[in-house]
């Protein structure tokens, strides 16, 4: 008898997972996803990158994980006929304060093995990018931009054709582990699973919580807010322009990418949401924002971090802050130059009780329960390698060729 695998999550890391699943045979696959289709929430509200590996610590599990994603991420799109651009990134250092932080950059990325990676004066950077200002860069020309909902749909049709099952509408409302199955309640009914798999990604310390798993850490939802650049203009991009990132925070700042459309968006900022699936400020959850604020680290995290807060959240309630952000890097913007506020993302940022922020992919593992505690970017790029992870470190399955 086939044994029952259950997927909490119908993003692109758990329809991955599920592929992958699906794909190795012997099992009897079945997605669960509260909302009506796949890629509702982080998957669908991203920029649409898949990142090269620049700034993520050398040897840690994103780095790893980003640089086998990304080129599983470009052959399945190469073999689905889907859109993969490699338009090539910039991280620029504006000001010679910078440079240190840009060299701390190169080296990571340089440890990494980002493919083709360059170290570019001001005059060559704006060979790539002429209206940044810049005093050196390094780039990437071989991070590119995908359409991740398209991707996530594409590995959905994948999974149903090897005969697993994606449930849509389903909310998990409790999970009960017991004596060789662990069985599911949603509200369109029960399910009983052999092993389950929790992909919940804005919810994932909810579902933890009814697994009966230890509450830390905790999912603080970040709201990031983007502007479209308007149409006349577009051209001041060519590619992605970023900014050198502050260590101190998991967040790259303010940043341009033109997209696999050929739009170009300003952002995102990371101003804290007041709901999990915030994507406004007249979202606004009392229950998720008591928790947050009686979480043990919260008094820790704002002692930290309460300037930059109040930065982000002032340049997201008044345009002129934001633009400012913006227009270090290319002079030549103009305030009417940011269109419209587009559809905004919340990232599932978990933190510790003694309030730091995690940076790395974090994996749990309660009886016959995985859960993903911790999955922020670059996920989406490396969603195929952490099915990859998942099955032999944490289901003692090979890894799928």
């Amino acid at each position: 008898m086939a044994e029952r695998i259950g997927i909490i999550g119908g993003g692109i890391v758990g329809i991955a997972i599920a592929r992958a699943l699906a794909a190795g045979g012997g099992t009897d696959v079945t997605v669960l996803e509260k909302e009506h289709r796949v890629a509702a929430h982080q998957t669908g509200h991203n920029s649409g990158v898949v990142h090269a590996g620049l700034y993520y610590q050398p040897g840690s599990l994103k780095a790893r994980l980003c640089a086998r994603g990304r080129s599983m991420t470009r052959e399945f799109c190469q073999d689905r006929n889907l859109p993969y651009r490699e338009l090539g990134k910039l991280v620029v250092a504006v000001t010679n304060d910078e440079l240190p932080r840009l060299d701390d950059i190169e080296r990571r990325s340089r440890e990494n093995r980002v493919p083709g990676l360059r170290r570019l004066t001001a005059g060559q950077l704006r060979e790539i990018e002429p209206h940044v200002a810049g005093v050196a860069a390094v780039h990437s020309p071989h991070t590119a931009v995908v359409d991740y909902a398209a991707i996530t749909e594409a590995l959905a049709d994948d999974v149903r054709r090897a005969g697993g099952k994606i449930l849509l509408g389903q909310e998990v409302t409790a999970v009960a582990p017991g004596a060789g199955t662990v069985t599911v309640s949603t509200t369109a009914g029960t399910h009983d699973f052999d092993r389950l798999i929790v992909c919940a990604g804005l919810q994932s310390d909810v579902v933890a919580r009814m697994v009966g798993a230890t509450p830390s850490p905790k999912i603080l939802p970040f709201r990031g807010e983007y502007w479209s650049m308007a149409a006349g203009r577009q051209d001041l991009v060519k590619g992605m322009i970023y900014p050198v990132p502050d260590p101190r925070f998991p967040f790259l700042g303010v940043h341009f990418t033109r997209g696999v459309y050929d739009d170009v968006h300003v952002g995102p900022n990371a101003v804290p949401a007041l709901a999990r699936e915030g994507y406004g400020w007249g979202r606004i959850s009392l229950r998720d924002t008591l928790e947050s604020l009686r979480w043990p680290g919260a008094p820790v995290l704002a002692r930290q971090h309460w300037r930059m807060g109040a930065r982000e959240i002032s340049a997201s309630l008044v345009k002129p802050l934001y633009f400012q952000q913006a227009r270090r890097f290319i002079p030549e913007l103009r305030p009417a130059d940011l269109a419209a506020k587009t559809a905004a993302g919340v990232r599932a940022q978990a933190w510790d009780k003694d309030g730091s922020l995690l940076d790395d992919f974090a994996v749990d593992q309660v009886g016959a329960v995985t859960l993903l505690r911790n999955a922020p970017s670059p996920a989406a790029t490396s969603a195929m390698a952490i099915a990859e992870h998942v099955l032999e470190h944490h289901l003692g399955m090979p890894q799928v060729p």
